[in-house]
């Protein structure tokens, strides 16, 4: 799956335990009719493919949706949900690469077997 929006925030790298397990958050909001700010969060060596986003840039990320079941100490059971990221693009490279190729300036060169001395017919 993946979600498409401008970064609205990029947290810190959080290290959590002694096994030094690493989380990082990203907020994307998607450009919709109703936008959606949506967390993502990148985990272990993943949170390093942040550092070179900033805030208002716009992105597509390949996601998973995650779940699980967790018993609290009274016996019931609980489910959470998260959203994991595991690539980023950067959308506004993508939009310059599909521009046409600019055609070397030869291409607008005049045509080298034209005459000066042969005039037309316009009056200007």
């Amino acid at each position: 799956m993946e979600i498409q929006g401008k970064v609205k925030m990029i947290g810190e790298t959080q290290t959590f335990g002694s096994n030094g397990f690493r989380k990082r958050e990203i907020v994307v909001t998607t450009e919709e009719q109703y936008p959606q700010h949506i967390m993502v969060e990148f985990i272990q060596d993943k949170t390093d493919l942040l550092n070179n986003y900033q805030v208002g840039q716009p992105v597509k990320i390949s996601i998973n949706l995650r779940g699980r079941e967790w018993v609290n100490p009274q016996g019931e059971t609980k489910y959470f949900n998260s959203i994991q990221g595991w690539r980023i693009e950067n959308l506004q490279q993508e939009a310059s690469s599909d521009m046409p190729p600019v055609p070397p300036a030869e291409a607008f060169e005049p045509a080298g077997d034209l005459n000066e001395d042969d005039h037309d017919d316009l009056p200007f």
